[in-house]
């Protein structure tokens, strides 16, 4: 259940990247904080549907009766849902902060979060090195849905088109 219900939160982590980047272009925003957003979501979301893979892989009754091989996807599964789940985390939280920041599409404390989040996510991967950083993992995850959904409620729905001179 638990591996069902991550691959699907998944999915809809996918769905909101696309949204996202599909509203901030329709909104006009032409920037590279754009591209850098959707490919840091996608890459999130492979990692993380990896991770649910190997994941369910772990228990399945012939793999379970393997310890040698427990072990090597025990640690797949974990780069895959740690670092390979906040490093692309940050570059899709950089990438939309900024676009929609700097043109005033979302509020200043929405961008400052993203784009603090966003830093976690990228020191995230000094934790390969130091396992002492490892709390940045989680740092970028859980206050990262807090983000996506201040993002979601905060980005307008419409282009708001300046007054035409008669």
């Amino acid at each position: 259940a638990c591996v069902f219900l991550q691959a699907g939160a998944t999915v809809c982590l996918g769905l909101f990247t696309a949204v996202v980047v599909s509203r901030l272009q329709f909104l006009g925003v032409r920037a590279a904080g754009v591209t850098i957003a959707l490919f840091g979501g996608f890459l999130c979301v492979f990692d993380s549907m990896a991770a649910s893979f190997t994941t369910w892989t772990l228990i399945r009754p012939a793999v379970a009766a393997n310890p040698p091989i427990l072990v090597t996807l025990n640690y797949l599964s974990y780069a895959f849902g740690g670092p390979g789940f906040s490093i692309p985390m940050g570059l899709l939280m950089a990438g939309v902060s900024v676009s929609a920041g700097l043109n005033r599409l979302i509020p200043r404390w929405v961008m400052i979060l993203g784009l603090f989040l966003a830093a976690c996510g990228e020191l995230s991967v000094f934790h390969l090195l130091s396992p002492q950083l490892l709390f940045l993992i989680p740092l970028t995850r859980f206050p990262g849905f807090i983000w996506i959904v201040a993002v979601g409620f905060a980005l307008p729905r419409y282009r708001i088109e300046p007054p035409r001179a008669a």
